[in-house]
């Protein structure tokens, strides 16, 4: 079986090659802003590391389905996310310089075409769904991935966090929401579309949250040890803010128990997949182990 770095360099490949065919329409399209579609790409393909759009390819596998059956719904979490990163990035949210060892996007250009190019990937996103083959799942599709990323996933996370003033529970809250919200919807947007029954959806949602909580750990465990070079930004940038995280309330070595407690419980609720989830369980394991 391919290692997960071969795993997520395959499903890199395959989403990356749908999301170039998809912009290079855009860009022919007559009178489309040369400059918000460049910065647009600027951030969709700087070398993330594309998570989201592979669990959902790994889940629609699971179920033996060819990728073209998961391939929108990869695309527009994918987008959505980046269009997070920018938005993030700015001076009125967390005013990071850099992402992925590069420019951030508004350094890159300017803050209002960030600001734009955030907006436009979040609304494309739903155009990119759409295109879904399963139609009949559509409704309900949009009406996860809208949960996801607003007043009950991503915003109302990041909304949190900029408040923050401290508490468990708030931080639970934060990243259940900035996080695990679209991490969830990555699983289980793919797995509705294979009509599962209700208690195997259940464990598929069960496996998103765990994971999505894990990864939010790791990420503030790498915020203040990771390698600044190999991380791509800054680090200990949470501690110098002040900033609510796992560290800060638990410590390291705590935080690093939980977030394998939450691998341990992701991988357990997808069981009953057999051997079709073996991807997913070694995704699961490439989050806690992560070094960037």
């Amino acid at each position: 079986m391919p290692n997960i770095r071969q795993i997520l360099s395959a499903k890199t490949t395959e989403i990356d090659a749908w999301l170039h065919a998809y912009f290079a329409k855009l860009g022919n399209t007559n009178g489309y802003p040369r400059a918000l579609l460049l910065a647009a790409e600027y951030s969709l393909f700087s070398g993330g590391k594309r998570i989201r759009p592979a669990l959902a390819l790994l889940v629609n596998e699971a179920y033996g389905a060819e990728p073209a059956r998961a391939l929108p719904i990869a695309a527009a979490l994918e987008m959505i996310h980046t269009y997070s990163c920018i938005h993030d990035d700015l001076p009125a949210m967390d005013n990071d310089d850099f992402r992925r060892g590069r420019p951030s996007c508004h350094r890159q250009y300017n803050e209002a075409t960030a600001i734009l190019a955030g907006d436009a990937l979040l609304t494309e996103a739903f155009a990119a769904l759409a295109l879904v083959p399963d139609r009949e799942y559509l409704p309900e599709l949009v009406r996860l991935l809208a949960e996801a990323a607003g007043f009950q996933g991503m915003v109302a996370g990041q909304t949190a966090d900029i408040a923050a003033e401290g508490g468990e529970a708030e931080l639970a809250f934060i990243h259940a929401h900035k996080t695990g919200a679209l991490l969830t919807a990555s699983v289980l947007l793919p797995a509705i579309i294979h009509n599962p029954p209700a208690s195997d959806l259940a464990s598929i949602r069960k496996f998103g949250e765990s994971l999505g909580l894990a990864f939010q750990i790791v990420d503030d465990i790498l915020n203040e040890t990771a390698d600044a070079e190999i991380l791509g930004k800054p680090t200990g940038t949470d501690r110098e803010a002040g900033k609510l995280t796992w560290v800060t309330l638990h410590g390291l070595d705590r935080a690093r128990q939980m977030a394998k407690t939450e691998i341990d419980n992701a991988k357990s609720a997808i069981e009953f997949l057999g051997t079709a989830g073996a991807s997913l369980r070694l995704l699961a394991d490439y989050v806690l182990l992560r070094d960037r």
